[in-house]
């Protein structure tokens, strides 16, 4: 068990530090100088190398790139470039709140939506339940966010005035709009995982024996049967969470809610290379932990899973 934690440690660790030099030279190779960006083309050229020196661009790349690794390691993401003194950490700090509550709030309401809707369509198979069920899950997953969300912003808050404008972030019903949208997706996902494993065990032998020795419909539901898909469940939820981190960059954008997303389409929109580098860092950091616990809880909870890997 040892072997395959440090093993997956080691392979995150790597593709952690793929990612972070991908960022770092696409960064680069973007067209455009950050300085002439930062002062303006009509600038003098001694303010232009100025500049430059402090920022260390005048620096061969490869010098650069180990600058930019040690930086790192220390914990350092440098300073933006249009919030004078302002370190990038500090901006990631003051928003990540803001994206791990959507994404939070999202997760919640997926699990809540597809938990119903999966084990009722399972029950009710073939009937019209069933049919309207899997009809509204293939919406949910083919519908994109960029649609869904204005279309709720319309319905709710314009047409019948009961939610709040989400971006005012008052309150826990300006989350509601975000969340639903940035989880439809998920939840039609889930749905749909739940219903096709309950009805594969609801076929099963142990179901027909735990009703033939008298135990109620609902107790074997869910004490036998959903009991053994929760492992699969647990694992598609733990890796799809760090997919809602990255996805709730759309979804902020659609309500203005100051987030992560929010805050790295700004620094796009103004070159703001060190923000841009900072935010994908922790994006992609977050989303490659968060699988690398899940691999470790599953293995932990299934031994099965960690003896056929090796």
């Amino acid at each position: 068990m040892r072997e395959y934690i440090l093993k997956k440690i080691v392979i995150s660790f790597i593709t952690i530090l793929g990612a972070v030099s991908l960022v770092f030279f696409i960064i680069h190779m973007i067209p455009g100088d950050p300085v002439e960006n930062l002062l303006g083309e009509q600038a003098l050229s001694v303010d232009k190398e100025r500049i430059r020196k402090s920022l260390g661009l005048d620096k061969p790349i490869h010098q650069q790139y180990i600058v930019f690794i040690k930086n790192i390691a220390r914990g350092d993401l440098g300073e933006s470039l249009y919030r004078k003194g302002q370190k990038v950490s500090e901006l990631i700090r003051e928003r990540f709140p803001n994206t791990f509550i959507l994404a939070l709030s999202a997760m919640l309401i997926s699990i809540s939506l597809s938990m119903g809707a999966g084990i009722l369509s399972a029950l009710k198979k073939g009937t019209l339940i069933d049919t309207t069920i899997m009809a509204i899950s293939g919406f949910g997953i083919s519908i994109p966010a960029f649609f869904l969300g204005p279309l709720l912003l319309l319905i709710f808050c314009r047409w019948l005035k009961i939610l709040p404008p989400p971006a005012s972030q008052e309150g826990v019903l300006s989350l509601v709009l975000p969340s639903i949208t940035l989880g439809f997706a998920l939840a039609a996902f889930l749905s749909r995982l739940i219903r096709s494993q309950m009805i594969e065990v609801l076929s099963e032998d142990f179901i027909r024996t735990a009703y033939s020795k008298g135990l109620s419909k609902k107790r074997v539901i869910f004490k036998h049967a959903f009991s053994n898909i929760l492992i699969v469940v647990i694992t598609i939820v733990g890796m799809q969470f760090g997919s809602l981190l990255t996805g709730a960059i759309i979804t902020e954008r659609v309500f203005a809610w100051q987030g992560i997303g929010t805050l790295m389409i700004e620094a796009i929109s103004k070159r703001d290379y060190p923000v841009v580098q900072g935010t994908i860092i922790l994006i992609s950091s977050l989303y490659v932990v968060i699988n690398l616990c899940v691999d470790i809880i599953y293995a932990l909870i299934d031994p099965r899973i960690r003896y056929a890997k090796d």
